[in-house]
């Protein structure tokens, strides 16, 4: 590869980079919209041939969630070996903890009706 294309390589990389560090998710975004607008740049990078290990993906998508994650970010923070996690695992105790929410909020709602009626 000659000096010139190297250069554009890093460049993008670079841009990449910055793009992924600037992501985060917002209150009422979908977690599997947010995954994949955070996984695109990751797949980008790694195609340019720069190494991205799965351990910082991790750290960052923890660091991107609104509040409603916050607990679970925490707990898997403290709890797992983030260095070994696999990003589909992070994923998959969000969106658990998302629909244990999502639950709770659908009781709330039918109690709330159920006192408007009485």
């Amino acid at each position: 590869m000659s000096l010139g294309a190297d250069k554009v390589r890093q460049a993008k990389a670079q841009t990449l980079k910055g793009e992924f560090e600037s992501l985060s998710m917002k209150e009422g975004d979908e977690l599997d919209d947010f995954y994949m607008k955070l996984y695109r740049p990751v797949t980008n990078i790694r195609a340019l041939g720069e190494k991205m290990e799965d351990s910082y993906v991790v750290k960052k998508l923890l660091r991107a969630v609104p509040s409603k994650f916050l607990q679970i970010a925490s707990a898997l923070e403290q709890f797992e070996n983030l260095e070994e996690m696999l990003v589909e695992e992070v994923v998959g105790s969000l969106k658990a903890h998302e629909e244990r929410l999502r639950g709770t909020s659908e009781m709330n709602q039918g109690k709330l009706l159920l006192t408007e009626k009485e």
